[in-house]
């Protein structure tokens, strides 16, 4: 069955292109959220946030006629989506408090040491390759995100 329209578009950019557009939007995110957490609990910041997040990402879902899908999805795989769904809530929780309470510039810099926790997590628990590449990356990503956050 050929690709549809839709289906071609998303997948036309590649990994690449489309971890390149997630961190423009999570730059944005960052920026966005430090104006209007401005005044507001924080914990209810998110609960807006998240509202957004929930209605356009189900909006999409509809629209691209994927939501048929649901009955398709594994015992194992609702276990790990409702887990990660957690640690998201958490993690954006987490978030817009270090937002309310730092700089910006501080802020998102040691939030993207995840980048680094995943790179050792990956290796530890998904048996995906360490090189020496990666090693010295995770390490200058450290070093990089204490600079920017105690500079």
């Amino acid at each position: 069955m050929p690709l549809s329209t839709n289906e071609r578009i998303l997948t036309a950019m590649g990994w690449i292109g489309w971890a390149l557009l997630s961190a423009v939007f999570a730059a944005a995110t960052a920026l966005l959220a430090k104006v209007g957490v401005e005044g507001v609990d924080s914990n209810l910041a998110t609960a807006v946030r998240t509202t957004v997040v929930l209605v356009f990402t189900w909006t999409i879902s509809l629209g691209l006629g994927h939501h048929h899908a649901l009955g398709a999805i594994s015992r194992r795989s609702w276990i790990f989506l409702v887990i990660s769904g957690i640690a998201t809530g958490l993690s954006w929780l987490c978030y817009f408090r270090a937002l309310q309470l730092g700089p910006a510039s501080g802020v998102a810099p040691v939030d993207k040491l995840s980048v680094v926790i995943v790179i050792l997590c990956a290796w530890l628990f998904l048996g995906e390759s360490l090189t020496w590449m990666k090693a010295a990356g995770g390490l200058l990503m450290t070093a990089g995100a204490a600079l920017l956050a105690f500079a």
